[in-house]
């Protein structure tokens, strides 16, 4: 069996690797790609495997990109932080999806599932993102979050929040005055429970509220560079691939 994973966290790639060759010690894993424009690159010049293993959000974007713009014709196992109703929902659409963090038993499930479809359905992104975007609707939009102050806890109300950043594994909620709060939660399970009418995922390390974008400018290659406010130590920018949702979202 030949296989390629799309995932953009290094170690979450690798273990991933690990449990499917503990799985099936034949497999060759083909490559482990990052990025959209990474993964439409190699699937452009190679041939397709026999089953890819693709993580839902990555760095320079959504991976139903992925299978927008190049056609990729084998099976595709998604891996994703939704809650398990929408792990259910998919499954109905004959294509397997693996809760994040990723446990063995599952893996040898979604495999014996793909041994066992000889003739597997043709991949709908079409259909699969707008039950993707329903079961957001679904899930309860966080109105406050709790955080430590000093001794004691302190309640956040959502529309205080400029911002969600991560860093080395940690993520800041940081306020419109520039309070920065250690929250437990990824910024995955963050994007499912925010009201996204509002806040946008800009990158793999920045969720952002509205409200924060100061100014928009363009960067290279149809990227776009943000100013926020609060202002950042760091150079924000969205992918090529993201410039446009993000454009649509500011002129909701």
């Amino acid at each position: 069996m030949k296989v390629v994973i799309v995932e953009d966290e290094q170690l979450a790639a690798d273990a991933l690797s690990a449990i499917v060759k503990k799985l099936r010690s034949q497999t060759v894993i083909l490559s482990k790609l990052g990025s959209v424009e990474e993964a439409v690159q190699w699937f452009t010049l190679h041939q397709a495997p026999d089953l890819i293993f693709c993580d839902i959000h990555l760095s320079d974007g959504n991976s139903f990109e992925i299978f927008r713009q190049i056609t990729v014709n084998c099976p595709v196992i998604f891996t994703t932080a939704y809650n398990q109703y929408a792990i259910e929902a998919f499954k109905v659409n004959s294509i397997d999806y693996l809760l994040k963090p990723i446990k063995t038993e599952d893996v040898a499930l979604a495999i014996k599932k793909y041994e066992s479809q000889q003739h597997p359905l043709p991949l709908d992104i079409n259909n699969l993102h707008q039950l993707l975007q329903a079961q957001q609707l679904q899930q309860q939009i966080k109105s406050r979050f709790l955080v430590k102050q000093g001794q004691g806890i302190k309640a956040i109300p959502v529309e205080e929040v400029a911002y969600f950043w991560a860093e080395d594994g940690v993520v800041f909620l940081v306020t419109k005055q520039g309070k920065r709060f250690i929250i437990n939660y990824t910024l995955d399970q963050l994007e499912v429970q925010l009201d996204s009418a509002v806040f946008f995922r800009a990158n793999r390390q920045l969720i952002v509220h509205i409200d924060a974008v100061q100014e928009v400018r363009p960067y290279f290659k149809g990227r776009l560079s943000l100013l926020l406010q609060p202002h950042t130590e760091h150079d924000i920018i969205i992918s090529s691939s993201k410039a446009s949702d993000f454009k649509d979202w500011l002129d909701m």
